[in-house]
């Protein structure tokens, strides 16, 4: 009898993604589990890797690290799941008992970090083998649908770390620099802190619109047409002539981190939860007296009991950034449109084969 097989999309290291036969995944730890993927999605940093943007990122891995599914296996040493369990999983693979997973840190553990779709094969495929799966898998709840939850394990968890590390205020205000899946979701964990005002900063209008229509923001600047002492004044008009308390940067544009710190305050907090693909400039003899705290990604991503409570009670609702859904078997179209922004697409949710 043969080895059983599945699809799963790879990419070459050299900008190729192509849909390939893979052996399926097995158990390779006792703390394993493998995973019937049920909803997956695409990234920008899935992008990113097929750039070659991410150094550590290695060829002929099956891409993906955003998913939903149900446990078909999980080896000896998995104490808090069984096979049938539906689960969300972390986009980040952490071991839960080092130096840095013990302090949450979890982006840095020792045995992982951003592993799933970058250095192990990840979830757009039809089953993935998930590492540590006590820690990186939470069930979903009763009520939950998998189109509900499918976010929790990376950019919802990036807006609510983003939000919790930005030290937001109740009646400050928060400027989020980006309206993409990220930010809106950076958006809807920083109305959790309760903040005046948040400022949502893009170049796309439709993205802006939805932003306010939903609730996510009080204030939308579109910088397509201004520069970055026009986006400055713009935000300082916003927040009592200061600049915004707290600023994440969720954007990843060309001009994005200069405009982070510029729409600070004095003595305010700039997160920068984006991944550059180009080299960053820090001109300190510029900001010099701003006195602000800079804190950087990637994201802790060990925070599913919490978000999935929070969607759970409604107060967490990702439904407005679903855009498209493609059977895996369209996925390389699927990334086609996603990349080219087609219809203002945000998230595209990728279904089982058919």
């Amino acid at each position: 009898m043969g080895e059983s097989r599945m699809k799963a999309l790879v990419h070459d290291g050299y900008g190729h993604i192509s849909l390939e036969d893979r052996p399926d995944p097995r158990l390779q730890a006792p703390g394993d589990a493998v995973v019937r993927v049920t909803c997956s999605t695409i990234c920008t940093s899935d992008l990113h890797i097929i750039h070659g943007a991410v150094p550590r990122a290695t060829p002929e891995t099956v891409l993906g690290h955003e998913f939903v599914g149900v446990v078909e296996r999980v080896g000896e040493g998995v104490r808090n799941l069984r096979p049938g369990d539906r689960v969300a999983v972390s986009c980040e693979t952490f071991c839960g008992e080092c130096f840095y997973c013990e302090r949450g840190w979890v982006n840095n553990c020792v045995e992982g970090g951003w592993e799933l779709g970058c250095c192990t094969d990840g979830c757009q495929a039809e089953l993935v083998r998930v590492a540590y799966a006590d820690h990186t898998c939470a069930p979903i709840s009763a009520g939950v649908t998998d189109e509900d939850a499918l976010f929790l394990g990376d950019i919802v968890a990036t807006g609510h770390w983003g939000a919790d590390i930005a030290q937001i205020e109740p009646g400050s205000a928060v400027a989020v620099i980006g309206a993409g899946p990220v930010g809106l979701a950076t958006m809807m964990c920083a109305r959790l802190h309760e903040p005046a005002r948040i400022i949502a900063i893009d170049i796309d209008p439709a993205r802006l619109s939805l932003a306010c229509e939903r609730g996510l923001a009080d204030a939308a600047i579109d910088a397509c047409d201004l520069n970055l002492d026009q986006v400055e004044a713009a935000v300082r008009e916003l927040s009592c002539g200061r600049g915004a308390d707290s600023v994440i940067e969720a954007a990843g544009g060309a001009n994005t981190f200069e405009m982070a710190w510029r729409i600070a305050r004095p003595h305010g907090v700039v997160v920068l939860s984006a991944m550059y693909e180009e080299a960053q400039t820090l001109p300190l003899h510029q900001m010099y007296g701003k006195n602000l705290v800079f804190k950087t990604g990637g994201v802790d991503a060990c925070n599913l009991s919490e978000t999935m409570r929070l969607v759970q009670e409604g107060r967490i609702d990702t439904s407005c950034l679903i855009s498209a859904r493609y059977p895996l078997n369209d996925i390389v179209e699927a990334y086609r449109a996603f990349e080219a922004h087609e219809g203002g697409g945000l998230k595209f949710v990728i279904t089982p084969w058919e």
